[in-house]
């Protein structure tokens, strides 16, 4: 049974994932038993475990091993009728230093990579893609339309209503035709950098065999790809009125009328044309707006202009750090996806959120490709793909 990519499962998700199905590839990817939050940030706990699971399943051959070479093609259908996510799972080969054909745009945390090395490591296994935005490429999208219009191999529904469709495309002529093609493209890293990082890692030790690669799904760039949302961030232990007297030292502040701030804040999130950045601890709801110079000084100067104007940028740098005088580590700050989670967890934490609208695709890549890396835990690319629909082993 497939779950959520692991940083989005609370340990209560989990629990309830183990419940729902004794193979729930979630004992895999989150191996701790109790579970512990943060498990993403540790190094190494309950590798090992999750390593004698895996043998146990290929074993009992709860996964089917596939030994010929092969690609899928995987979409994902939003329940409201809008327009699919196409792209193409497989083996990405790790780019060597100082190549540009994959693109990273978040920054990371080291705790969390080396968790990702050591349950590498210890299964020899991919077992969730990383999600690769790539330069649209007509023969890709091509072939891409052909192949959907036969039927799936694979079909799951996920809680969130969206349709998941895999095709297995084994024939060498279309096999060789997808790989040339991507391979004139050049990619954005859209979700997975943790794992990616410590793809990289692994391979560095030489364990990863001649020709190291990563699972990843591969979708375009524009229509065809991925929507972007923002991640919040809940500082707990903040009030809001302490909040908002330290936030007008370098905005203004205006606080909304709102009879429903969830209503209110998912209208405003909503509107792109709307300006600042919004401050709520679950009940009142205020917007800030018009940084002062002071606080659009705290954004390094040398940045590229690509990165300096995200809000997400303004608010880790001017908002954050300069008058909260907050960082971003773990224990510091809480990493809320959406928006619901984020307002339960202000609430719950006696603190604030901040709540960020997410950059367009084009700002994403064009901070990539100018060599820039967004706070981590800066976007959303949406929908996402399943875990544990394919796995790729490293042994032959």
């Amino acid at each position: 049974m497939s779950s959520p990519a692991y940083d989005l499962v609370t340990p209560e998700g989990r629990e309830r994932l183990v419940a729902a199905d004794p193979h729930n590839v979630v004992r895999l990817i989150l191996p701790l038993v109790p579970p512990v939050p943060g498990y993403e940030a540790g190094a190494g706990g309950g590798v090992e475990q999750a390593a004698a699971t895996l043998r146990a399943w290929t074993a009992e051959e709860v996964l089917e091993r596939d030994h010929e070479p092969a690609l899928w093609l995987y979409e994902m259908a939003p329940p409201d009728g809008a327009p699919a996510t196409l792209g193409w799972l497989g083996a990405v080969a790790l780019p060597e230093a100082g190549s540009t054909a994959v693109l990273p745009h978040e920054d990371t945390f080291p705790l969390a990579v080396e968790g990702r090395r050591a349950l590498l490591a210890a299964t020899r296994t991919d077992l969730e893609p990383i999600v690769l935005a790539h330069d649209p490429e007509e023969q890709v999208e091509a072939l891409g339309r052909n192949v959907r219009s036969a039927e799936p191999v694979l079909q799951v529904d996920d809680a969130d209503g969206v349709r998941h469709r895999l095709w297995r495309v084994v024939d060498p002529a279309v096999l060789a035709a997808v790989s040339g093609g991507l391979a004139r493209t050049a990619a954005v890293i859209a979700d997975g950098h943790h794992r990616f990082a410590a793809a990289c890692a692994y391979a560095r030790e030489g364990d990863a065999g001649p020709e190291p690669a990563v699972l990843a799904l591969l979708t375009p760039m524009g229509p065809g790809g991925l929507r972007v949302e923002g991640i919040h961030r809940v500082v707990p232990g903040l009030g809001f009125d302490a909040a908002v007297s330290a936030a007008a030292a370098g905005f203004a502040v205006t606080e909304l009328p709102v009879a429903d701030v969830a209503t209110a804040a998912a209208r405003e999130l909503a509107d792109p044309g709307a300006p600042g950045l919004l401050v709520t601890d679950g009940t009142r709801l205020a917007r800030l707006h018009h940084p002062a110079p002071d606080v659009r000084d705290a954004v390094p100067a040398e940045a590229p202009v690509a990165w300096r104007g995200l809000d997400v940028v303004l608010a880790h740098h001017g908002l954050l750090r300069r008058l909260w005088g907050r960082g971003d580590a773990p224990g510091e700050l809480v990493i809320a996806h959406d928006l619901p989670t984020a307002l339960a967890e202000a609430r719950a934490r006696r603190g604030v959120a901040v709540l960020l609208r997410g950059p367009s695709p084009a700002a994403v890549a064009a901070v990539a490709r100018a060599g820039a890396r967004m706070p981590r835990k800066s976007t959303l690319f949406v929908p996402k793909p399943r875990t544990g629909l394919v796995l790729r082993p490293h042994d032959d």
